[in-house]
C-alpha cells in the first residue's frame, strides 16, 4: 500500500461528544485514506472491541486500519498495520511479529532518528511534530517547514507529517515534502468531519509534487 493523502489519527476526547465510530465514518466518506486508532485509556478488551468496530466501518471503503502502539491489539483484530514510537516495541520486533505484508509506521523526532530509520524497511516515517500541538506534548521540539524539508532530502521513506496541521498550514507542509498529512483535532473536532475531510484531501492532492517557492 502506498501511504499518501489524508491520514486520520483518532482522539475520542476531541469528538465534541459524538461517537468515535460516527466521526470515523464521516471522515472516510470525505476521503481519508488511512486511519490510526489511538487509545491510551481503554482496557485491552475495550481497545480490541473498538478496533473491530472501526475495522468494520473501514473495510467497505478499502481504508486500512493502523493501531497505535499496541502490537497485541493489531494482531487480535488482524489490522492492516501498526504505528510505533521511539519508546514502543522496536521496529525489527514489530516486523517479525506482524510479517512482511503489515503496514508499519515509525515516529521520528530528531535528525539522528531519521538517519537511523534508513536501515529499516518501514512503510512510512511519522515526522512528529511539525508544529507544536496540545495533542502531543512528550516530544523533543518541533520540526517546522525547514525540518520537514530536511527529512525529505535525507529519507528514502514515505513521510507522514503530523502535529498542529490544519487547513491553514498543510499546503506548505506538503510542498516541503510530506507524502501524507495526519490530523487529529482538525477532523475529530470539525463540526462536519466529512466536509472538512473532503476539503483537506483536495488541498493535499492539488499541491503534491509542488515545492515551496
Amino acid at each position: 500500500m502506498t501511504v499518501s493523502g489524508l491520514y486520520l489519527v483518532t482522539d475520542r476526547d476531541l469528538c465534541l461528544g459524538r461517537p468515535l465510530e460516527e466521526v470515523v465514518r464521516q471522515c472516510v466518506r470525505g476521503g481519508v485514506s488511512i486511519v490510526q486508532l489511538r487509545e491510551k485509556n481503554l482496557s485491552t478488551r475495550e481497545f480490541i472491541e473498538e478496533a473491530f468496530r472501526i475495522k468494520a466501518i473501514l473495510e467497505p471503503y478499502g481504508v486500512p486500519l493502523i493501531i497505535n502502539d499496541r502490537i497485541d491489539v493489531a494482531m487480535a483484530v488482524e489490522a492492516e498495520g501498526v504505528h510505533v514510537g521511539q519508546e514502543d516495541m522496536p521496529y525489527e520486533k514489530a516486523r517479525a511479529l506482524l510479517g512482511p505484508e503489515a503496514i508499519i509506521g515509525f515516529s521520528v523526532e530528531t535528525r539522528e532518528q531519521v538517519l537511523e530509520a534508513e536501515h529499516f524497511a518501514a512503510d512510512y516515517l511519522g515526522v512528529s511534530p511539525i508544529f507544536e500541538t496540545p495533542t502531543k506534548t512528550d516530544t523533543k521540539g518541533s520540526w517546522g517547514l525547514s525540518g520537514m524539508a530536511w527529512v525529505r532530502k535525507n529519507s528514502r521513506h514515505k513521510l507522514v507529517a503530523i502535529g498542529g496541521l490544519n487547513e491553514s498550514n498543510l499546503v506548505d507542509v506538503v510542498k516541503a515534502g510530506a507524502d501524507s498529512i495526519a490530523v487529529v483535532s482538525a477532523l475529530c473536532s470539525a463540526p462536519d468531519p466529512e466536509a472538512k475531510a473532503r476539503k483537506l484531501k483536495t488541498l493535499i492532492e492539488e499541491n503534491q509534487g509542488l515545492k515551496i517557492d
